[in-house]
């Protein structure tokens, strides 16, 4: 029990310091509850022990009471042979006295079994109790811990994230700003570029095709070029060429 009195007075002073001391703490109180659960689990054994001591006291006792009662009735029955003739009567008084002394005996073990037993159950009245108040000092300790352990955790994390937020100046974060209004301008100026890039190539195809003029006109100079070079090949090739140049 002086156990569980440190436990919570350690938990009710080292409150506010687990906040910035999380390990240690926690390991001490799980320490502590496992002493308790420790400590809970001999009593209870001890418990047991006293019940085992108690129920075969309880034996004895009915067995003696028995015994005192058969030497009563013994002693009673030879009176009574003795009263009928059946027993001399001297033989009878000596052998009922002999039956008195061993019931006498038989009481005293039967009065001395009870105020055993009357002890080991106020013994065993008073362990219960007490194993039930640990019991509840465990549960208590263990919701106890449990709550502590979730707080401690919030509060690490919540100090970790403020730290990372106060790293964080109004002077890095607009120059973090400006940094990324550059490159997504960059990147707005090059998808801008690309489009010029393709309207001037279209352009070009455009003009040239309007240039040569339809299909029909091209085929028609087609065959007027083969036909010159067919009447002439080796003058018109050099005008070509010179046409070309």
């Amino acid at each position: 029990m002086n156990l569980v009195l440190k436990l919570f007075k350690f938990i009710q002073s080292e409150a506010h310091a687990l906040l910035n001391r999380f390990e240690d703490p926690v390991k001490l109180i799980e320490q502590g509850i496992r002493d308790l659960k420790k400590d809970f689990d001999e009593s209870m054994k001890s418990v047991a022990q006293i019940k085992a001591i108690a129920i075969g006291a309880k034996k004895d006792l009915e067995v003696k009471k028995q015994i005192a009662a058969d030497y009563e009735q013994k002693a009673m029955l030879l009176l009574q042979k003795a009263k009928d003739g059946e027993l001399d009567s001297a033989e009878a008084d000596r052998l009922a006295g002999e039956a008195l002394k061993k019931r006498q005996e038989a009481l005293k073990e039967v009065q001395r079994l009870t105020g055993e037993i009357k002890n080991y159950d106020s013994s065993l009245e008073v362990m219960e109790k007490k194993v039930l108040q640990l019991k509840n000092k465990i549960k208590e300790s263990e919701n106890e811990y449990t709550s502590l352990k979730a707080r401690a955790i919030v509060a690490k994390t919540t100090k970790k994230v403020n730290q990372q937020l106060s790293t964080i100046s109004s002077d890095s974060t607009m120059a973090m700003i400006e940094e990324m209004k550059t490159k997504i301008q960059s990147e707005e100026n090059l998808a801008e570029a690309y489009a010029e890039t393709t309207f001037i190539e279209t352009s070009v195809d455009d003009e040239i095709n309007k240039a040569i003029g339809s299909d029909v006109d091209i085929q028609q100079a087609l065959e007027a070029m083969k036909q010159k070079l067919l009447a002439n090949p080796d003058d018109n090739i050099d005008a070509l060429k010179k046409e070309l140049e």
